[in-house]
């Protein structure tokens, strides 16, 4: 039975991993960050396994080093650590984001996952094994877009990290891994964007062909993961052959994946 850690796991994707790895027979400990609602997603996922939370502030070495001794206390070894948790900001030109907005992206999508990596990197040489996975975004790719310059910058970053950091695990029995889920429909993603826009339209149409909901994607990601056995994995839920083939059938497949967001 494993035990993973999965960061900013009270809601989207995170949780959805969360419950199904419950589901595969894991054992899962929930991070936020709010102990409430920490407390409630654990309850909620109680009845699948064995679960629990601690809140934590990923922008934080020590919150970070508490929920890992959390998870340990709990649960014994820590063989998978995800890094989920994540931000993003409002999609517009970097000159109209705020220092405050900026600052915040950076620290929580790059400078919080260091922190992440650096304490489970830590707990899992100590112990002689470990998968740390992160995840991916837009921009990791090197995709462009006009207001995505913060978001997309600090996931650029998680590409050269995990490069960088299987440098760092040679021969220590860590695993440095990447998770990709592609688009998925969340209320993250549309926060981003002003819903009452011609581009806000034009970026939903696409959204609807390429995008998927979490309960369709976090499945297979979970079961993907769980078979990973090499240092440098890759589980990639929107493959460029699905990507065309999306867009080569969008005209007899009608999705609207928005319905739940009322937009």
């Amino acid at each position: 039975m494993k035990t993973l850690v999965i960061t900013g796991s009270t809601r989207g994707i995170g949780r959805g991993l969360a419950e199904n790895f419950l589901k595969l027979g894991c054992q899962v400990v929930i991070s936020g960050r709010q102990q409430s609602a920490v407390d409630q997603t654990v309850g909620e996922l109680s009845a699948l396994g064995s679960v629990s939370g601690l809140a934590c502030d990923i922008t934080s070495s020590d919150a970070l080093q508490a929920l890992w001794n959390h998870a340990e206390e709990n649960h014994g070894s820590v063989d998978i650590w995800i890094n989920n948790a994540g931000m993003s900001i409002k999609k517009q030109s970097l000159e109209l984001q705020s220092v405050e907005d900026i600052q915040n992206i950076v620290a929580t999508n790059l400078t919080g996952v260091l922190l992440a990596c650096r304490v489970a990197m830590i707990g899992m040489k100590k112990q002689g094994h470990g998968q740390i996975w992160n995840m991916e975004g837009f921009g990791s790719n090197g995709a462009v877009q006009p207001g995505m310059a913060s978001y997309g910058a600090t996931k650029r970053a998680v590409n050269y990290l995990n490069k960088a950091l299987r440098k760092d695990v040679a021969g220590s029995g860590v695993q440095i891994c990447t998770l990709s889920p592609g688009i998925v429909v969340t209320d993250l993603l549309v926060g981003d964007y002003d819903t009452t826009t011609p581009e806000w339209q034009k970026s939903k149409r696409i959204f609807n062909i390429l995008g998927d909901t979490v309960d369709t994607v976090t499945p297979w990601l979970a079961k993907n993961v769980l078979a990973s056995e090499k240092d440098g994995s890759t589980v990639a839920w929107l493959t460029n052959g699905k990507a065309f083939y999306r867009f080569l059938t969008a005209g007899f497949n009608k999705r609207d994946l928005f319905t739940d967001h009322g937009v």
